[in-house]
């Protein structure tokens, strides 16, 4: 189910990890245990997925490393990892739980959800009270039943319930415990919070189109030069990167999500000539917009080969 993306266009500096859903599934999801999920789900090593993944820690010890910060393990707990966000488990012993991976074109059916999601990501080590833990372990099992029979609705079934454990996490009070202080200075420095604006800038609907690293910096307040090394200090990409990814997820909504045409795509995203487009959109995900979109088709957003971690 995962595998390291070893292709030209992954970092040259931090491992992309791949979530491959297998037939008859086929969604841009997927939950299991630590173990079921595989080796690559305890990462002892920095690494990037552009994709959510949320763990629900149960046993072990050690600490999870999310941008630089360091959370101690003390199960149970829930965590939240973004995508772009970099993050390994550090000197871990038995790990124990489940995860659950998504992507954002999983969330079409409760758009507030991406609002949650960054609220939670905030405080990604969330602790949980016995009364808490065990409303997220019936809602987990919930999910797991359902994501094992494969029956027809699934996906909107699985939806219900990741939109149900968002809000119940989001309603219960965030801590940070001893230990869980900034790795150096990039929890709290200039650098960090130039970073995270321009990721929340690239979250914004008119994003896909017509933007640049040069009108992203003037925007914020800042020369080209600062903000590529403040964000690649924050996430391990340079910000033409997470551009062109947010032109390629936002391609992948309107192809799945929508009837228009594979040229009205591009002008939406902003590529005057559907051809580059064409070319630009197969260099980053492998596929023709046509490929994809005859493979996700009925499928909002759907994508079988999105990045894990």
């Amino acid at each position: 189910m995962v595998a390291t993306d070893s292709s030209r266009r992954a970092h040259r500096t931090m491992p992309l990890h791949r979530l491959d859903v297998p037939a008859p599934r086929r969604l841009p999801f997927a939950i299991g245990t630590f173990d079921s999920i595989g080796p690559l789900s305890r990462a002892a090593y920095p690494h990037r997925h552009t994709f959510h993944e949320i763990a629900y820690v149960t046993g072990g010890s050690g600490t999870h490393v999310i941008d630089l910060r360091r959370w101690t393990l003390r199960p149970p707990h829930l965590c939240f990892i973004t995508p772009g966000q970099s993050h390994h488990w550090q000197q871990h012993e038995q790990v124990q739980g489940c995860v659950i991976l998504f992507d954002e074109a999983f969330l079409l059916a409760h758009p507030g959800d991406r609002a949650l999601l960054r609220r939670l990501s905030a405080h990604p080590s969330l602790p949980l009270t016995p009364p808490a833990a065990a409303r997220v372990a019936e809602l987990l099992a919930g999910m797991r039943t359902e994501y094992g029979q494969a029956q027809p609705g699934m996906r909107t079934v699985l939806q219900a319930y990741l939109h149900i454990l968002l809000v119940q996490a989001d309603r219960l009070p965030a801590q940070e415990g001893p230990g869980d202080a900034p790795h150096g200075e990039a929890g709290c420095s200039r650098p960090a919070a130039v970073a995270g604006q321009f990721v929340r800038l690239l979250e914004r609907p008119e994003a896909a189109a017509a933007r640049t690293v040069t009108a992203c910096a003037a925007e914020l307040g800042v020369s080209v030069g600062y903000l590529t090394t403040a964000v690649r200090t924050g996430t391990g990409r340079t910000p033409g990167e997470l551009i062109r990814h947010a032109h390629v997820l936002e391609a992948k909504r309107l192809l799945a999500g929508t009837a228009m045409t594979v040229r009205q795509v591009a002008h939406e995203v902003g590529f005057a000539d559907p051809a580059y487009f064409c070319r630009f959109f197969r260099r980053e995900t492998g596929a023709s917009p046509g490929e994809f979109r005859r493979e996700n088709h009925g499928m909002p957003g759907g994508d079988e080969n999105t990045t894990l971690g």
